[in-house]
């Protein structure tokens, strides 16, 4: 008792020793706060009156710390920021919202005059008799021939063009998204098609005519060689288009068919295809809408010839990419007091080929958005 009883004397002792002074009135009561709870201290069993006075000391330190610390004051922000502030966001907004609508306005008036430009020059020949003809027995500047035998070699070599491309591009593109993973194989895979989405078309034609001449010979040339070229271009265009479609579809569909035990190739068939069906129409589409209108590997291949041919296995075949080129670069001069001699038939011609072919390409496209809006989930 005598040991406790000193040290809470000791205690008061150095309490005082501290407090000694005058205090300002704002802080006695936080001093007898603290007071208090030293007091308390000493009091209890487990605190030493050494430990009482070290716990003091920190509290003093830290009250230095908080009252040293700059006192900050907190301004809310206005909605909008100070005016110039303002101002100067909203002219960088309106500058750029005016520079979208200038780029979208531009884009719109190319479009336009190349349509209006395209019909003012092209309509004008269009009949029934020009789109059911060919240019057999055509020559100089006769008003006559027409473009049917390039319409047939267009969707002809076209669609044995796709017939090659899209099961091939359709299977590696399942295969890159479903089967390879992150193997070095799949990363070469599409290494190479990135690559050949960038080759020339010519490259392309040069290849098919190079291929076709190792296997039949050097004077083979047919709508098969065309469509070998452009299948060399297409199937890039579908493995990449198609692929991307592919990784849309969520996992959880693959996952929630491989938990009711339906093995992979029925998820990928029944699933996946299912439920891309949409993407991979329009994928389709835009590659055969970027072949339709090849020239370059067409000319080596297949060839000009004015003549209707139904065979893509045998004889020259004409497209209507091909067929305004050769129009167009020919010339006419008609003599003086010739007959029924027109000297800008061919470049009327050509006008009106590719007006038709413009058409073909919109209607492809019209119709891959109404067949992708029929197939798609929900719709």
């Amino acid at each position: 008792m005598s040991a406790e009883n000193q040290n809470q004397g000791d205690l008061k002792i150095k309490q005082e020793s501290l407090g000694g002074g005058q205090a300002p009135a704002s802080t006695r009561a936080t001093g007898l706060g603290k007071s208090d709870k030293l007091a308390a201290l000493a009091t209890s069993d487990n605190t030493s009156a050494l430990q009482a006075v070290i716990l003091e000391k920190k509290l003093k330190y830290q009250e230095k710390l908080e009252e040293a610390e700059p006192k900050t004051e907190v301004k809310h922000a206005r909605l909008g920021g100070d005016k110039a502030l303002s101002f100067r966001r909203r002219f960088t907004n309106n500058v750029i919202a005016a520079s979208m609508w200038l780029c979208g306005l531009l884009v719109l008036v190319i479009l336009g005059s190349i349509g209006y430009e395209l019909i003012r020059r092209g309509i004008g020949i269009i009949s029934p008799y020009f789109l059911s003809v060919s240019m057999k027995g055509v020559y100089g500047g006769m008003e006559a021939g027409g473009i049917y035998h390039a319409m047939v070699g267009t969707l002809l070599i076209t669609l044995v063009a796709a017939i090659i491309s899209v099961p091939l591009g359709l299977l590696v593109a399942i295969y890159l998204t479903e089967y390879a993973g992150n193997t070095k194989f799949a990363k070469l895979t599409t290494t190479l098609v990135d690559v050949m989405t960038g080759i020339p078309s010519i490259v392309a034609g040069l290849f098919a005519a190079a291929l076709f001449t190792m296997v039949i010979g050097p004077a083979y040339r047919s709508g098969l060689m065309g469509a070998v070229a452009l299948s060399v271009l297409m199937i890039p265009l579908v493995v990449r288009s198609s692929a991307e479609m592919l990784r849309l579809v969520p996992n959880e569909l693959r996952e929630a068919s491989y938990a009711l035990g339906v093995p992979k190739w029925r998820t990928v068939i029944s699933v996946v295809l299912r439920t891309s069906a949409a993407g991979l129409v329009t994928s389709v589409v835009v590659a055969i809408a970027r072949i339709v209108g090849e020239t370059a590997p067409l000319l080596i291949t297949a060839g000009m010839f004015d003549a209707i041919n139904n065979n893509v296995f045998s004889g020259r075949m004409e497209t209507l990419p091909v067929y305004i080129y050769q129009q167009y670069t020919s010339t006419v001069s008609c003599a003086a007091h010739a007959v029924n001699c027109n000297p800008t038939i061919n470049v009327d011609r050509a006008w009106g080929a590719a007006l038709v072919l413009v058409f073909a390409v919109l209607v492809l496209n019209l119709g891959a958005r109404f067949v992708a809006k029929k197939l798609s989930i929900g719709k």
